[in-house]
Formats: C-alpha cells, sequence, structure tokens
C-alpha cells in the first residue's frame, strides 16, 4: 500500500486529505474520500452514554480510543471526476493523494479508506513530531538545520505512547498485515512487520509481542486467530483482568497444537 502527493507533500501533510482511487476492472471509475486527523486527540468511548458503552466488548472500547485518521464517509466513493476532485483539493487547501486501484467490492474500499487513512495519519504524526523535536531551543551551541529524514520520528511517536495506545496501534498494524497477507503485498507486509516490532521492543515481555508479530504475519492456518488471541491476552493484561488470561493461555496452545 502507499500513496502519491498529487498537491501537498508527504513530509508536511496537512492533516486533511482527498484520497483518490481507481476501480481495478475500469480505470475509468474512479472513487474518493476524505481524511481528517483531528488536531486534539480524542475517544470515542468518552462520549458514550453509560448505558451503551455497558453494551459494547471492552476491545471494541479500547479500538474506539486516539482516534487517529478518519475517512468521511468510511467507504471509498463513486460520484466525482479528478478533475473535480482536483479544484475542491485547491480551493480547501487539501493534500490530495492518489491511493493506486481497489475494487468495486464495498467491504475491500472500505477496508482500504481505513487503512490508508491511518497510513496518512501516521505520515501527520510523524510530522508534528519531528517538527516538535526540531524547534526544542539549543542551549549549547547552533545546529545545522536537520532534515526531517534525518529524524527518526518513528522512534520519538512511539516513545511517548502510553502502553494502551501502543496496543492499540498493534490492533491496526495486525489488521494492515492481514491485509497484506490476503493481497500478496510482501513490501507491505514487511513493512508493518517493522512498525510493529518497534512497538513491541517498547512494551514489557508479559505482552508476548514477539509472539503476536509472528503470528500477524504468517500466513498458517489459524495464525489471524492466534494473533488476535495474543492480543486479546494483553489486553486483559494492562485492564488486570487476570481471571481470564488461563483461558486464553489455552486457547492458544489448542491452537499451536
Amino acid at each position: 500500500m502507499g500513496m502519491r502527493f498529487l498537491r501537498g507533500n508527504s513530509q508536511t501533510p496537512k492533516g486533511h486529505a482527498i484520497f483518490i482511487a481507481r476501480s481495478t476492472r475500469d480505470p475509468r471509475v474512479v472513487y474518493s474520500t476524505y481524511c481528517l486527523v483531528p488536531p486534539i486527540p480524542m475517544s470515542l468511548a468518552k462520549y458514550l452514554p453509560p448505558l451503551f458503552a455497558a453494551q459494547i466488548p471492552s476491545e471494541d472500547l479500547q479500538g474506539a480510543a486516539n482516534i487517529a485518521g478518519m475517512p468521511i464517509p468510511p467507504m471509498l466513493e463513486e460520484g466525482m471526476s479528478p478533475e473535480e476532485l482536483e479544484i475542491l483539493a485547491e480551493r480547501r487547501d487539501d493534500d490530495l493523494c492518489d491511493i493506486g486501484t481497489v475494487s468495486s467490492e464495498e467491504m475491500e474500499r472500505m477496508q482500504l479508506a481505513s487503512l490508508i487513512s491511518q497510513e496518512y495519519a501516521q505520515l501527520y504524526a510523524l510530522y508534528i513530531a519531528q517538527a516538535s523535536q526540531a524547534s526544542l531551543p539549543s542551549h549549547t551551541h547552533r545546529q545545522e538545520p536537520t532534515l526531517l529524514d534525518d529524524l527518526d520520528a518513528d522512534e520519538l511517536l512511539v516513545e511517548t505512547m502510553p502502553e494502551r495506545q501502543k496496543l492499540a496501534e498493534l490492533g491496526k498494524l495486525v489488521g494492515m498485515a492481514r491485509y497484506a497477507l490476503d493481497g500478496h503485498d510482501d513490501a507491505l507486509l514487511q513493512d508493518t512487520k517493522k512498525r510493529m516490532e518497534r512497538i513491541i521492543r517498547r512494551l514489557p515481555e508479559k505482552y508476548r509481542g514477539t509472539e503476536l508479530v509472528t503470528a500477524a504475519t504468517s500466513n498458517r492456518p489459524q495464525s489471524a486467530k492466534l494473533a488476535e488471541l495474543y492480543l486479546s491476552r494483553a489486553y486483559k493484561l494492562l485492564d488486570e483482568e487476570y481471571a481470564d488470561i488461563p483461558a486464553l493461555d489455552r486457547a492458544i496452545r489448542d491452537l499451536q497444537a
């Protein structure tokens, strides 16, 4: 997966972008959606009435925390031409990104909209982290301007995440890894694996991050379910719901047998 900026710059994303994709069957068919990265962190779970929140599994509530890139509408939709979208982006001062091709299946258009929005949100987060780091005053000597590429902003960003956000990012990357496996996209799979490994290096061993990454990036039978179990186990540990751990461990052993 990847995106090509037709307007704007991947080094300095604005935090709001129009995405364009073409149909794999007919390149004349154009799909689009809008991505917004909230400038202020928010959690949808915070705004749910207690009555509704009680009916939603804890894993889903945890996934609603720390909203990053939101595709609006949530699925790539047909209806506007590339020329119209270009004019619209110019008038609104949006980034305009070509995200490649997608099938006409609604589920795939929804998955791509979600995944590419997270990728764009990560570009934005890296830009903000790098800009913040570069703007820190120097108390010793004047340094030469540092290029964005020279700073390992991924490391800076992960370092500042609380454990819950790290697990939430791992959950998103698990989905991206499975998407790459289904689409036989080796480049995306390897990139996703590196990003997962960067996160697990900063998590306690009790979360069994190495096993999670192995399961998430494996095409062996039951590997997707195994990754899901490892992630659920990590959340149970985080929330100190220790009574649920033995059942998850047994389920993991059964799948590995």
